[in-house]
């Protein structure tokens, strides 16, 4: 019965609302900026266990991993780990988590057009930044794209052509 009293339909971890009812490993992975290994560290480090549902948590242990996801450097969470490692502002390593990534990214993208560096033109042409071939991919961003066609025939034609099938 206690179980059933102290389960929580959501929980609030890194100011992101997750799933009570899904195991803790799939529910953190809503939060934007948390994947795959860094979810698997943080629950590592945290003694956390990932399988257990997530409404089944306690306050302790929301706080914990709360706490781990806030500044992972401090519980000895790799560098290489981290999405945001030698920041461009302030040289340090960090983990960037929801807006606040999207935020940076954003800004990120701004800078690179300021300075009109080539991956910044690529932005602002709406072009892929990283190398990919143009010729047959991202046509979407061309426009209405229309293959080869054929001449249209004047509205005689068409009936010559049925008398000479006859």
């Amino acid at each position: 019965m206690e179980q059933k009293d102290s389960f929580k339909h959501i929980i609030r971890v890194a100011n992101t609302d997750l799933d009570g009812n899904k195991k803790t490993y799939h529910a953190l992975k809503k939060i934007k900026g948390a994947g795959f290994a860094f979810i698997h560290a943080v629950c590592f480090v945290s003694k956390v266990d990932a399988q257990k549902k997530a409404g089944n948590l306690t306050d302790k242990e929301v706080e914990q991993l709360d706490a781990v996801f806030k500044s992972p450097l401090q519980f000895q969470i790799p560098k290489w780990m981290l999405n945001r490692e030698n920041d461009y502002e302030t040289g340090e390593d960090k983990h960037l988590l929801g807006g606040d990534l999207k935020f940076t990214v954003e800004n990120d993208i701004r800078r690179l057009k300021k300075i009109k560096s080539y991956r910044g033109i690529r932005h602002m042409l709406g072009q892929p930044t990283r190398g990919q071939r143009t010729r047959s991919n991202f046509r979407r961003n061309k426009g209405k794209v229309m293959g080869v066609q054929r001449a249209k025939a004047a509205p005689g034609a068409s009936a010559k052509k049925d008398d000479k099938k006859k």
